[in-house]
């Protein structure tokens, strides 16, 4: 990424600060001018002292001289101090601000990408994180020091470079001299940084990344005490992260040394000049500190330039990734004004030659044609890693289908506004998340304007009303403290409460013991009335209960009918529900409460 590309992507949340880059302009005018007084005011001490020594001096003539140093010098730190405090205090009000209109918009634009975008490989949510976080801190950092931190020292370094060329030429053009040598150098060792810091943020990503799944997974690596396995994988991408970025850090110091002696090499030639000049009469003697403190003024600047320079590299290595992520226009969802939004839904799905490959190459859906009828319960039965749950995300519109057509009430399911599809959509899927924070608060996120009482009913329905009043805070306890059926009663509770025409149930008691399960099933049948409801179970009594059903086997349907016309069939939905009551010791079990 160029630098005028790094601008015009920055432009529009900079451009909001306009004034206030104006103010700082202003105060670095002043920094800049105020720099100078301090070799101004030596250089003419001195010359001044120089004339004033070869006569008799008296006590008045040594007392104006040091007064005025002091009232001079003195007056110009204190006007300093409040010229820098202001330039600070804005610049970092800036920064901070800038990170979070950036942070803002990422996060509103990343939550309206689709589930595609999530599913690469190279998205995953902790390297997401990362490129988030380290992209944010960099392009803020670098707008400071582009528009806040270059211009104070440029303009510094500008004026004394006025000056000595107005007082002599050539030790102007000595000082001018070391500034391409600096710039070349700086530009040697961000070349030879780039894939250096490129290679940290992907060890950095990966790191953020494992680390994630180490802790979401911390109850599997102990129940197969693996902890030292855990441990050696971390050791092994640390170690490489680490000696990435002691190369980076060795390259820095060789560069470095480079430009320290660039520096020394300029003091010497503006010091050596100076004293020719002197010596040959052609200044006075003043001239030494009036050029030493001038350069001190130039080369400080170029100093921080490689700061501001690597800096401003490293934030490109970032910023490349950073807006590919914010700027990837394939993966939004727009709830666009021409998208159809109907007053009414009679819920009726058909899909035809569905087609469905993820990003990850996977091809989950295969030639499917299927039709949900209004007001009756589809089931989709199979084996694990048949394609029910692909089948159910493209109804649900989480994933564009890649051959085919998935209808809704006759009209393409892409035309509708995806926001409206999924308001008029309840999903509880095998694994449901649970937000930190209070029962209340998770249950209400079914609809966000629901009363106290609702909810309560909400909870009722999902048999889970009487255990949240066994807890000491009631619903105002931490939803993560439930045990795992009852936070899948929660997502039961939301479905209750957000009260949707279409319904899709994804193992919707897998996590339920029996009796909450027969309880739900109930509250469950009581729903589907006049409804759209899609079933993916290997719960017998809710797939036998369906009005049709489709058995799916390797992202492809195999058959369709009624429990018992499936059944009288044979084939795969007769050896799952034979499997099923075997699993379940039908016989025995008929015998025990028969008997």
């Amino acid at each position: 990424m160029s630098f005028i590309s790094l601008v015009r992507k920055l432009w529009p949340f900079v451009s909001k600060y306009r004034q206030t880059f104006i103010l700082i302009l202003l105060l670095t005018t002043m920094g800049a001018a105020l720099a100078q007084v301090t070799p101004i005011v030596m250089k003419y001490t001195v010359d001044t002292i120089e004339k004033m020594v070869e006569k008799p001096i008296s006590g008045k003539q040594i007392g104006m001289v040091v007064g005025w140093l002091v009232v001079i010098l003195f007056g110009k730190e204190i006007l300093g101090l409040f010229v820098q405090l202001g330039q600070k205090f804005l610049s970092d009000r800036i920064r901070f601000q800038l990170g979070a209109d950036l942070h803002n918009y990422t996060i509103s634009r990343v939550v309206s990408y689709h589930l595609s975008f999530f599913a690469l490989p190279h998205n995953q949510i902790g390297k997401l994180e990362k490129r988030i976080d380290k992209g944010i801190e960099n392009l803020a950092k670098t707008v400071k020091n582009l528009f806040v931190d270059i211009f104070p020292m440029f303009i510094s370094a500008f004026f004394a470079l006025i000056l000595m060329y107005y007082n002599n030429v050539w030790i102007g053009i000595c000082a001018t001299l070391i500034i391409p040598i600096y710039a070349l150098i700086s530009r040697e060792q961000s070349k030879r940084q780039s894939q250096i810091r490129r290679n940290i943020q992907q060890f950095r990503e990966e790191k953020a990344g494992m680390l994630f799944g180490l802790f979401e997974s911390i109850f599997v690596v102990k129940s197969f005490v693996r902890e030292e396995y855990e441990a050696t994988r971390q050791r092994s991408l640390t170690r490489h992260l680490s000696e990435s970025e002691i190369k980076h850090h060795r390259t820095n110091y060789l560069f470095d040394s480079l430009k320290s002696m660039a520096e020394q090499l300029g003091i010497i030639m503006v010091f050596v000049v100076t004293v020719y000049f002197v010596l040959n009469k052609q200044i006075a003697l003043g001239a030494i500190m009036f050029h030493l403190g001038l350069f001190s003024n130039v080369s400080a600047p170029i100093r921080h330039l490689h700061r501001i320079y690597d800096e401003y590299s490293e934030a490109l290595t970032y910023a490349e990734g950073f807006f590919e992520m914010i700027e990837n226009d394939s993966y939004i969802e727009n709830p666009e004004s021409n998208k159809l939004k109907p007053e009414t839904i009679k819920g009726n799905f058909e899909l035809r030659n569905v087609n469905l490959v993820y990003p990850n190459g996977k091809h989950a859906l295969k030639n499917i044609n299927m039709t949900l009828q209004p007001g009756k319960t589809t089931a989709l039965v199979g084996l694990s890693g048949a394609g029910k749950s692909s089948a159910m995300n493209v109804l649900s519109g989480f994933y564009n289908v890649t051959h085919g057509e998935v209808l809704l009430d006759g009209n393409p399911l892409s035309s509708y506004d995806p926001h409206w599809v999924r308001d008029h959509v309840g999903l509880v899927m095998q694994k449901n998340h649970i937000f930190s924070g209070s029962v209340e608060d998770n249950i209400r996120y079914g609809r966000l304007d629901s009363s106290f009482e609702e909810i309560v009913e909400a909870a009722k329905k999902a048999s889970l009303h009487e255990q949240i009043l066994l807890m000491p805070e009631g619903y105002k306890a931490d939803a993560k403290s439930l045990s795992g059926g009852q936070q899948q009663r929660i997502a039961i509770a939301r479905l209750f409460l957000k009260n949707p025409p279409i319904i899709f149930l994804d193992e919707p008691t897998a996590s339920l013991d029996a009796i909450t399960t027969e309880q739900i099933k109930d509250s469950i049948e009581a729903i589907k009335k006049d409804r759209t409801v899609l079933i993916i179970s290997h719960n017998i009594s809710q797939i036998m209960d369906a009005d049709h059903i489709y058995t799916m086997s390797e992202g492809s349907l195999v058959s369709e009918g009624t429990h018992e016309s499936l059944y009288a069939e044979g084939g795969l939905y007769r050896d799952i529900i034979d499997s099923n009551a075997r699993s379940l010791n039908i016989g025995r079990l008929a015998a025990t409460v028969l008997g």
